[in-house]
C-alpha cells in the first residue's frame, strides 16, 4: 500500500447533497456513513447527518466529505482550494468538470490562456469549495 494525499471537505449539515453534486461531477462510486452507524451520534440532531463520506471516480481522484458535528465550530472552507490539472490530452475532461463546478457557484478567474501557457480558471461552487483547474500544454 502507498500513501496517499486526498482533499477531505467539511461542510455544515450538507454533506450528503455536496458528495452527491460531486459524484455527479466527477462520476465513480459514492460511499457515506452516517454519526448514528457509528454509533456517534451523542447529539439527536447529528444523527442523520454524514460522518465520512468518500467518492472513488475514475483516474484516482478520490474525495472526501464529512458534516461537522454541531458541538465543533464550523469555519467554512477558509483558506483552501482544490485544485485538479491535467494535460492536453485531458483538456474535454478537464473543461467538463470546470464547466459543471463553475456552473454551480461563481468563476473568480475565467479559464483562458494564463501567463504560463497553460488554460487555468478559478472558482468558487455552490457549497462554498474554492476549485482551480490547469490544462497543460492547452491553446485556449
Amino acid at each position: 500500500m502507498m500513501v496517499t494525499l486526498n482533499p477531505y471537505l467539511n461542510f455544515r449539515d450538507n454533506a450528503k447533497e455536496a458528495m452527491e453534486f460531486y459524484q455527479s461531477v466527477f462520476g465513480g462510486e459514492l460511499t457515506s456513513s452516517t454519526f448514528a452507524e457509528y454509533g456517534q451520534a451523542d447529539n439527536p440532531a447529528d444523527a442523520d447527518k454524514i460522518m465520512h463520506s468518500q467518492l472513488e471516480a475514475e483516474g484516482g481522484l478520490v474525495l472526501m466529505g464529512a458534516d461537522t458535528p454541531s458541538y465543533l465550530e464550523y469555519t467554512g472552507a477558509g483558506n483552501v482550494s482544490v485544485s485538479l490539472s491535467g494535460g492536453a490530452e485531458q483538456d474535454a475532461e478537464l473543461r467538463g468538470y470546470w464547466e459543471k463546478l463553475s456552473s454551480s457557484g461563481a468563476v473568480t478567474v475565467p479559464l483562458e490562456v494564463a501567463p504560463w501557457g497553460d488554460a487555468f480558471g478559478m472558482c468558487v461552487d455552490g457549497y462554498g469549495i474554492a476549485w482551480l483547474v490547469n490544462i497543460g500544454g492547452s491553446t485556449a
